[in-house]
């Protein structure tokens, strides 16, 4: 016994992957090239930072000989790993700007 196939059911998903395919490719583009920037607490060292994560920048302002270099790599590790939690914060406000709220499983049925 054959199985009967739905054209329009079939046209339907295959514009709902192109349509996921094109915003998939937005959420990308934006992710790579949308910069956050992230400050030390005395504003001495900025991070720029991808909401992928990538560091495109740092900026320290100020001498640097006269820090102790404890202090100061404890300080720029706090900073990169702050610059981290924003780019995480970046690609998830980045996702639901994209993609909005997708319905969920219950809702399909």
């Amino acid at each position: 016994m054959g199985r009967e196939i739905d054209e329009s059911w079939i046209d339907d998903a295959i514009q709902r992957f192109k349509r996921f395919d094109q915003q998939r490719d937005q959420y990308e583009r934006a992710v790579a090239t949308h910069l956050v920037s992230v400050h030390s607490a005395d504003d001495t060292i900025e991070i720029v930072v991808t909401a992928a994560g990538d560091i495109t920048d740092v900026h320290l302002r100020g001498s640097l000989h006269h820090r102790n270099p404890v202090d100061f790599a404890r300080e720029l590790k706090e900073v990169i790993t702050s610059a981290a939690e924003a780019a995480r914060w970046a690609r998830e406000k980045l996702h639901g700007e994209v993609f909005g709220k997708l319905p969920s499983l219950e809702e399909d049925i």
